[in-house]
């Protein structure tokens, strides 16, 4: 059974994307101690981004040895692969591109420039996540229960949008609802562009940890609904849970109609917040 939600609040979104680096750099370090490599899911948008270019702003940056650590996406918007409003020109610009990586590090979606449609670019990433994981089970004699079709991903950010989709997942469309895949091409979808590629619910709930980051009012009703309990195909945030934590960093304004339980809950697995509940 996947892991409980718990909360972190702070003050505003700037403080939240300093955070949610500083978080990642220890928790890369630590993984690196334990393991010696480690995988992260990115996320796109502004809070998501803003993150990346913390951790290359990082004093710390360089505690990690990001040699060792591999990179994919939980969706992407299926574009030209130079587009700016790809996920991963966006990641590129704010922190991959400084990190001297190998290309065999950076697992980006395929783009229009490669794939007739967005289904092909989602069947792709799917075979390219089942080679690694089959690359990686043969390494390891581990059985901890993961899925086969999917590599071990460490930590796996999400962003959440004002109608409460994650990733690419929208309420009621056929994303939400898919099971038995890991990756599902979108048409439609209602935040422009309509044609996008994501991971399944199944897929992103099968990461160690999940961390749901979110600023702003527009969040607030969103968040909300996400930790009172609804359903994830009304509300997909409300599905994420990762397998060992579930971690929500809030500011104060996404904060607004969180249930009284959790504004009183507690994080204390977690140290160093500047307003952590």
């Amino acid at each position: 059974m996947n892991a409980d939600p718990k909360v972190s609040i702070h003050p505003d979104s700037a403080l939240l994307a300093a955070t949610v680096a500083a978080r990642l750099i220890t928790r890369l370090v630590d993984i690196q101690n334990e393991r010696g490599s480690a995988t992260v899911v990115l996320t796109g948008g502004s809070l998501g981004t803003a993150a990346l270019a913390a951790v290359a702003e990082s004093p710390a940056c360089s505690a990690v040895d990001w040699s060792r650590v591999d990179f994919w996406w939980g969706d992407e918007r299926f574009l030209s692969s130079s587009d700016p409003e790809r996920n991963a020109v966006q990641a590129r610009e704010a922190l991959l591109g400084k990190l001297g990586l190998a290309d065999s590090q950076v697992h980006e979606f395929g783009s229009s420039d490669d794939f007739p449609d967005q289904d092909a670019a989602a069947a792709d990433y799917a075979a390219r996540l089942q080679d690694a994981a089959e690359a990686e089970q043969a390494q390891s004699d581990d059985d901890d229960g993961q899925d086969p079709r999917l590599p071990r991903f460490d930590v796996l950010l999400l962003g959440v949008g004002p109608d409460a989709h994650i990733a690419s997942l929208f309420p009621e469309m056929q994303g939400i609802r898919t099971r038995d895949q890991t990756v599902v091409g979108v048409s439609g979808a209602p935040k422009p562009p309509a044609l996008r590629i994501s991971l399944t619910l199944e897929a992103l709930n099968s990461a160690e940890e999940i961390w749901i980051a979110a600023g702003g009012q527009d969040k607030a009703g969103a968040v909300g609904l996400a930790l009172a309990g609804a359903g994830p195909v009304q509300v997909p945030a409300a599905g994420a849970r990762g397998r060992r934590k579930t971690l929500w960093l809030i500011d104060q304004e996404a904060a607004a109609q969180l249930p009284g339980r959790l504004i009183a809950g507690d994080d204390s697995d977690d140290e160093g917040d500047e307003d952590s509940r």
